[in-house]
Parts: structure tokens; sequence; C-alpha cells
């Protein structure tokens, strides 16, 4: 007769699964497989990622904690949609943290293993960079950012730097492609990271993400002239 596992490890390994659905849900908004304002059904939800309803609304809770999701009475839960406005205040506050956290990496990159951490984020985001496929950018830009906060070890940014709802904002305005079109600034964020010039790196991500914001804020523009 199969022994059942004790509560507490039952517990870690729902808690597990649930962030393991809750990441792949945002991994599909950012590939375009799901899109800001859809409606995620849990039976549909079970089905498509293997995992049973409680593992699905625990994940769907989690998700609208980070404001990934929204979940209403009537209509379960939507993935968030942003409004132009809500857009550009998100990239003003990603601007300061992602600074930040590129300043802390040029400030510990010398340290143990954390040089070679940071060019295999590089390597890899610029072997991305030459596929046609958006997929392994979105990928090697994710571990770009991951490489920057574990370098720099501040937990706090850690902790923060994830719930600025930025999967769903790079989703609806479609920003892979300008992010893509702007390459460059990550070699020369990377650049000034591995040289250990922290005042360099900050601003270098300062610029990348004021970049992105006037090209959106520009678009915006536009989209309200045409209509």
């Amino acid at each position: 007769m199969a022994r059942s596992l004790p509560l507490k490890e039952q517990a870690s390994r729902a808690i597990s699964a649930s962030q393991a659905l809750a990441e792949s849900i945002v991994a599909a908004l950012e590939e375009g497989r799901l899109a800001p304002g859809q409606r995620l059904i849990e039976a549909d939800l079970c089905v498509r990622f293997g995992v049973g309803r409680n593992t699905v609304r625990e994940a769907l809770q989690r998700l609208a904690s980070e404001g990934v999701v929204e979940l209403s009475r009537n209509r379960g839960a939507t993935i968030r949609e942003i409004t132009p406005e809500q857009a550009q205040a998100t990239l003003e506050l990603t601007e300061l943290l992602a600074g930040l956290a590129a300043r802390s990496a040029a400030q510990r990159v010398h340290e143990q293993d954390n040089s070679f951490r940071m060019r295999a984020a590089i390597d890899r985001l610029e072997a991305a960079q030459l596929k046609i496929d958006d997929k392994p950018f979105i990928k090697a830009r994710a571990g770009f950012y991951d490489a920057l906060l574990r370098i720099g070890r501040n937990e706090e940014l850690q902790r923060i730097f994830p719930s600025i709802h930025i999967h769903v904002l790079r989703a609806q305005f479609h920003l892979t492609r300008a992010h893509r079109n702007q390459f460059g600034d990550f070699r020369t964020i990377a650049r000034a990271v591995l040289a250990g010039e922290p005042l360099r790196a900050e601003r270098a991500m300062r610029k990348h993400v004021r970049r992105i914001r006037i090209l959106l804020k520009q678009e915006n523009a536009r989209e309200a002239h045409r209509d």
C-alpha cells in the first residue's frame, strides 16, 4: 500500500505546481498565446496545462495578487488590460527599478562567478536576437533581468521587481519588437556591468527604458489621432 505524503510535503508540492502554472500563463501572455482582456476559464486551463482545479485556482489567486489577472464573481479570471496612462506610469517605475538593478549588479559583478553569469546572459540574448521567432528572445530577455537581480543580491528589489506588471504591458503594447530593435542597449548595459561601473550601468538601463517609454507614447498618440 502506497504511503501518503506528509501534509507539509503535499502543501509544498501544491505551491510549486501553482507557481509553475502561474509562470506558464505569464510566458503564454508574453509569447502572444494569451492576450490582455482574455478570459481564463478554469476547465480550459486544466486541460491545456494538465493540472487540477485547485492548482489552477491557486495560480490565478497568485496572478491576481501580482496584478496580472483580475478576478470577478461574474466573469471569473480575466487578464488585466492596461491604459496608455497606466503603461507610462509603469514604465516610469520600471526605469527606476531596472536602473537600480543594473547599478547593484555592477557593484557586485566581480564577486564569485557573477561575471560568468552576466556574460552568459548577454550571450544568450544575443543568440536569441538572431532568431526570427520571438519566443527565444523573450526567454533570454527574462534571463538577462534575472541575472542582474541575482548578481545585485538586493532582496527587496528581487521581491518588488516582478510585481510591476511588465508582462501585461509588454504583451498588450507589443514591446518585444521594440526591445529587439533597441538590442544595442542591452550590450551597452552588459558592458557597463561587466566593467564594474555602477553609474554608467544605471544610466544605460534608464536610457533604454526611457527610449521604450517615448516610443510607446508616440505610438499611442498616433493611435489616438487615427481614431
